[in-house]
Protein backbone atom coordinates (compact mmCIF):
# COMPACT_ATOMS: atom_id res chain seq x y z
CA UNK A 1 0.00 0.00 0.00
CA UNK A 2 2.76 2.35 0.93
CA UNK A 3 4.45 2.24 -2.70
CA UNK A 4 0.98 2.86 -4.60
CA UNK A 5 0.26 5.93 -3.57
CA UNK A 6 4.00 7.50 -4.66
CA UNK A 7 3.04 5.10 -7.82
CA UNK A 8 -0.50 6.77 -8.84
CA UNK A 9 1.26 10.31 -7.78
CA UNK A 10 4.07 9.94 -10.36
CA UNK A 11 1.20 9.04 -12.89
CA UNK A 12 -0.83 11.97 -11.94
CA UNK A 13 2.55 14.33 -12.77
CA UNK A 14 3.07 12.59 -15.99
CA UNK A 15 -0.07 12.97 -16.98
CA UNK A 16 -0.27 16.13 -16.47
CA UNK A 17 3.15 17.23 -17.81
CA UNK A 18 1.79 15.53 -20.78
CA UNK A 19 -1.07 17.52 -21.32
CA UNK A 20 0.81 20.96 -20.55
CA UNK A 21 3.61 19.47 -23.32
CA UNK A 22 0.42 18.80 -25.49
CA UNK A 23 -1.25 22.50 -24.83
CA UNK A 24 2.33 23.88 -25.67
CA UNK A 25 2.08 22.77 -28.77
CA UNK A 26 -1.31 23.48 -29.57
CA UNK A 27 -0.52 27.09 -28.08
CA UNK A 28 2.32 27.04 -31.15
CA UNK A 29 0.23 25.23 -33.71
CA UNK A 30 -2.75 28.60 -33.30
CA UNK A 31 0.65 30.76 -33.37
CA UNK A 32 1.90 29.92 -36.35
CA UNK A 33 -1.43 29.14 -38.24
CA UNK A 34 -3.57 31.71 -37.58
CA UNK A 35 -1.45 34.96 -36.83
CA UNK A 36 -2.70 38.12 -38.42
CA UNK A 37 -2.64 42.02 -38.10
CA UNK A 38 -5.34 43.47 -36.09
CA UNK A 39 -4.99 47.18 -37.82
CA UNK A 40 -4.35 48.20 -41.28
CA UNK A 41 -2.26 51.24 -39.40
CA UNK A 42 0.37 49.24 -37.65
CA UNK A 43 0.79 45.67 -39.77
CA UNK A 44 3.05 44.87 -37.49
CA UNK A 45 1.28 44.08 -34.53
CA UNK A 46 -0.14 40.76 -35.27
CA UNK A 47 -2.84 38.96 -33.18
CA UNK A 48 -2.45 34.78 -32.42
CA UNK A 49 -4.62 32.94 -29.87
CA UNK A 50 -2.15 31.33 -28.38
CA UNK A 51 -2.89 33.06 -24.51
CA UNK A 52 -6.78 31.70 -24.86
CA UNK A 53 -4.54 27.98 -25.04
CA UNK A 54 -2.87 28.91 -22.31
CA UNK A 55 -5.02 30.58 -19.93
CA UNK A 56 -6.81 27.15 -20.05
CA UNK A 57 -3.55 25.21 -19.12
CA UNK A 58 -3.78 27.80 -15.96
CA UNK A 59 -7.04 27.53 -15.18
CA UNK A 60 -6.57 23.63 -14.65
CA UNK A 61 -3.17 23.65 -13.18
CA UNK A 62 -2.68 26.88 -11.66
CA UNK A 63 -1.15 30.36 -12.83
CA UNK A 64 2.10 28.89 -12.05
CA UNK A 65 1.90 26.50 -14.53
CA UNK A 66 0.48 28.99 -17.27
CA UNK A 67 3.54 30.89 -16.73
CA UNK A 68 5.81 28.33 -17.27
CA UNK A 69 3.58 27.45 -20.36
CA UNK A 70 3.89 30.74 -21.16
CA UNK A 71 7.82 30.89 -21.49
CA UNK A 72 8.01 27.76 -23.45
CA UNK A 73 5.08 28.78 -25.95
CA UNK A 74 7.37 32.19 -26.28
CA UNK A 75 10.83 30.91 -26.77
CA UNK A 76 9.76 28.17 -29.74
CA UNK A 77 7.82 30.81 -31.61
CA UNK A 78 11.20 33.27 -31.27
CA UNK A 79 13.71 30.31 -32.71
CA UNK A 80 10.98 29.71 -35.33
CA UNK A 81 9.01 32.15 -36.65
CA UNK A 82 9.21 35.37 -35.02
CA UNK A 83 11.02 38.57 -37.09
CA UNK A 84 11.49 40.45 -33.63
CA UNK A 85 13.74 38.17 -31.74
CA UNK A 86 14.67 38.54 -27.82
CA UNK A 87 12.55 41.79 -27.43
CA UNK A 88 9.92 39.95 -28.89
CA UNK A 89 9.86 37.51 -26.99
CA UNK A 90 10.22 39.20 -23.82
CA UNK A 91 6.99 41.66 -25.16
CA UNK A 92 5.32 38.15 -25.99
CA UNK A 93 6.08 36.81 -22.26
CA UNK A 94 4.74 39.93 -20.66
CA UNK A 95 1.91 40.14 -22.56
CA UNK A 96 0.60 36.61 -22.34
CA UNK A 97 1.60 36.92 -18.15
CA UNK A 98 -0.29 40.24 -17.81
CA UNK A 99 -3.28 38.45 -19.41
CA UNK A 100 -3.27 34.87 -17.85
CA UNK A 101 -1.91 35.30 -14.39
CA UNK A 102 -4.64 37.94 -13.02
CA UNK A 103 -7.27 35.89 -14.96
CA UNK A 104 -5.93 32.45 -13.37
CA UNK A 105 -4.92 33.95 -9.51
CA UNK A 106 -8.24 35.15 -9.46
CA UNK A 107 -10.36 31.83 -10.94
CA UNK A 108 -8.23 29.78 -8.44
CA UNK A 109 -9.67 31.29 -5.44
CA UNK A 110 -13.46 31.73 -6.93
CA UNK A 111 -13.91 29.09 -8.99
CA UNK A 112 -16.89 29.83 -10.18
CA UNK A 113 -18.64 31.36 -13.65
CA UNK A 114 -18.58 34.81 -11.80
CA UNK A 115 -15.03 34.19 -10.52
CA UNK A 116 -13.59 33.31 -14.52
CA UNK A 117 -15.80 36.48 -16.16
CA UNK A 118 -14.44 38.84 -13.16
CA UNK A 119 -10.32 37.00 -13.99
CA UNK A 120 -10.71 37.86 -17.74
CA UNK A 121 -12.29 41.38 -17.50
CA UNK A 122 -9.75 42.36 -14.95
CA UNK A 123 -6.87 40.17 -17.56
CA UNK A 124 -7.82 41.49 -20.41
CA UNK A 125 -7.26 45.68 -18.19
CA UNK A 126 -3.84 44.31 -16.97
CA UNK A 127 -3.24 43.17 -20.24
CA UNK A 128 -3.80 46.63 -22.15
CA UNK A 129 -2.20 48.64 -19.41
CA UNK A 130 0.77 47.07 -18.99
CA UNK A 131 1.55 46.67 -23.14
CA UNK A 132 1.01 50.27 -23.03
CA UNK A 133 3.74 50.97 -20.96
CA UNK A 134 6.11 48.03 -22.43
CA UNK A 135 5.21 49.09 -25.90
CA UNK A 136 6.94 52.67 -24.56
CA UNK A 137 10.00 51.09 -23.00
CA UNK A 138 10.70 48.52 -25.87
CA UNK A 139 9.32 49.37 -29.25
CA UNK A 140 11.82 51.91 -29.72
CA UNK A 141 14.68 49.39 -29.51
CA UNK A 142 13.52 47.02 -31.71
CA UNK A 143 12.19 49.03 -34.39
CA UNK A 144 14.52 51.82 -34.44
CA UNK A 145 11.90 54.69 -33.74
CA UNK A 146 12.07 57.63 -31.95
CA UNK A 147 10.33 57.19 -28.43
CA UNK A 148 8.36 60.23 -29.29
CA UNK A 149 6.89 58.75 -32.18
CA UNK A 150 5.87 55.55 -30.33
CA UNK A 151 4.43 57.87 -27.11
CA UNK A 152 2.62 59.36 -30.06
CA UNK A 153 0.51 55.85 -30.65
CA UNK A 154 0.27 54.20 -27.45
CA UNK A 155 -3.24 55.83 -27.67
CA UNK A 156 -4.05 55.84 -30.90
CA UNK A 157 -2.23 52.01 -31.74
CA UNK A 158 -0.96 49.86 -28.95
CA UNK A 159 -3.80 50.57 -26.53
CA UNK A 160 -6.68 49.52 -28.84
CA UNK A 161 -4.87 47.08 -30.06
CA UNK A 162 -4.51 45.39 -26.74
CA UNK A 163 -7.96 45.63 -25.97
CA UNK A 164 -9.49 43.98 -29.12
CA UNK A 165 -6.74 41.65 -28.82
CA UNK A 166 -7.86 41.18 -25.01
CA UNK A 167 -11.56 40.51 -25.67
CA UNK A 168 -11.10 38.12 -28.58
CA UNK A 169 -9.05 36.18 -26.20
CA UNK A 170 -11.17 36.24 -23.64
CA UNK A 171 -14.54 35.41 -25.59
CA UNK A 172 -12.58 32.33 -27.37
CA UNK A 173 -11.68 31.64 -23.71
CA UNK A 174 -15.68 31.32 -22.81
CA UNK A 175 -16.69 29.59 -25.75
CA UNK A 176 -13.50 26.71 -25.76
CA UNK A 177 -12.78 26.43 -22.43
CA UNK A 178 -15.37 23.34 -21.26
CA UNK A 179 -15.24 21.81 -24.80
CA UNK A 180 -11.88 21.53 -24.41
CA UNK A 181 -11.96 20.42 -20.73
CA UNK A 182 -14.15 17.70 -21.99
CA UNK A 183 -11.98 16.49 -24.85
CA UNK A 184 -8.97 16.09 -22.13
CA UNK A 185 -11.42 14.11 -19.94
CA UNK A 186 -12.35 11.62 -22.69
CA UNK A 187 -8.74 11.10 -23.55
CA UNK A 188 -8.11 10.58 -19.95
CA UNK A 189 -5.82 13.50 -19.78
CA UNK A 190 -7.78 15.16 -16.86
CA UNK A 191 -9.41 13.14 -14.40
CA UNK A 192 -13.14 12.92 -14.39
CA UNK A 193 -15.46 14.90 -12.41
CA UNK A 194 -16.30 13.83 -8.94
CA UNK A 195 -19.18 11.96 -9.96
CA UNK A 196 -17.26 9.97 -12.62
CA UNK A 197 -18.85 11.52 -15.49
CA UNK A 198 -16.99 13.75 -18.29
CA UNK A 199 -19.50 16.00 -19.66
CA UNK A 200 -20.94 18.71 -17.72
CA UNK A 201 -23.55 20.59 -19.07
CA UNK A 202 -22.46 24.13 -20.15
CA UNK A 203 -23.38 27.39 -18.48
CA UNK A 204 -25.41 29.13 -20.80
CA UNK A 205 -24.81 32.40 -19.99
CA UNK A 206 -20.66 32.35 -20.28
CA UNK A 207 -21.48 30.99 -23.60
CA UNK A 208 -23.97 33.74 -24.92
CA UNK A 209 -20.99 35.87 -23.21
CA UNK A 210 -18.21 34.49 -25.15
CA UNK A 211 -20.42 34.39 -28.37
CA UNK A 212 -21.68 38.13 -28.19
CA UNK A 213 -17.91 39.25 -27.52
CA UNK A 214 -16.33 37.57 -30.31
CA UNK A 215 -18.74 38.55 -32.69
CA UNK A 216 -18.49 42.30 -31.27
CA UNK A 217 -15.04 41.69 -31.32
CA UNK A 218 -14.46 40.13 -34.87
CA UNK A 219 -16.70 43.38 -36.32
CA UNK A 220 -14.40 45.47 -34.95
CA UNK A 221 -11.39 43.78 -36.33
CA UNK A 222 -13.20 44.08 -39.92
CA UNK A 223 -13.13 48.15 -39.33
CA UNK A 224 -9.68 48.33 -37.89
CA UNK A 225 -8.68 46.09 -40.81
CA UNK A 226 -10.60 48.88 -43.07
CA UNK A 227 -12.58 45.45 -44.64
CA UNK A 228 -15.72 46.95 -43.58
Amino acid sequence: MEKTKPLAKSRIETRQLATMAMLVALAYVVTVVTRFPLMSAAPFLKYDPKDVVLLIGAYLYGPMAGAAMSVVTCFIEMITVSEAGVYGFIMNVVASWAFILPAAFLYHRRRTMGGAITGLALGVAAMAAVMVLWNYIITPLYQGWPREQVAGMLATVFLPFNLVKGVLNAALTLVLYQPVTNALRRSHLLPPLPDGSVRRSYHMGALLLGLFLLVSSVLVVLVLTGTI
